[in-house]
């Protein structure tokens, strides 16, 4: 598997796990505020491994934006994923991870780069991996 792929497997799909994560899962913002992750920690599962999806609402701004956020989203879990699998492979956990916009709308941040986004991404999935 490539190291930095992020395959169809790794992305959460149904709606039942949907509502697995936001009704038992935890809230954590970024340091910056920007980011907003909910994640449920799944140690009873079958499997094993990280299952992301990238939920940005409406009111955050018009569809060009929200999908530009969302593929910077990816991109920027994709270059950093190491970081989750390696520890929830070793503690045979199962760890279910929504990302979307904190306090980030089009109205303050009109063009949205990557390196806008990389540091709040990396800043959220340490504090993840620290309550594995």
């Amino acid at each position: 598997m490539k190291q930095f792929g992020l395959s169809s497997k790794e992305r959460i799909k149904s709606k039942k796990e949907f509502d697995q994560v936001y009704s038992k899962g935890e809230v954590l913002f970024s340091a910056s505020g920007k980011l907003k992750a909910v994640f449920l920690i799944d140690r009873n599962s079958g499997t094993i491994g990280v299952k992301t999806a990238y939920a940005i609402s409406r009111k955050s701004g018009g569809a060009v934006w929200r999908n530009r956020f969302k593929r910077l989203l990816r991109e920027a879990y994709r270059l950093n994923n190491v970081l989750m699998k390696d520890v929830c492979e070793n503690r045979n956990v199962n760890l279910l991870l929504v990302f979307s916009s904190g306090s980030l709308s089009q109205e303050n941040s009109k063009k949205i780069m990557l390196k806008d986004i990389v540091n709040d991404v990396v800043d959220l999935l340490n504090r993840i991996r620290m309550k594995l």
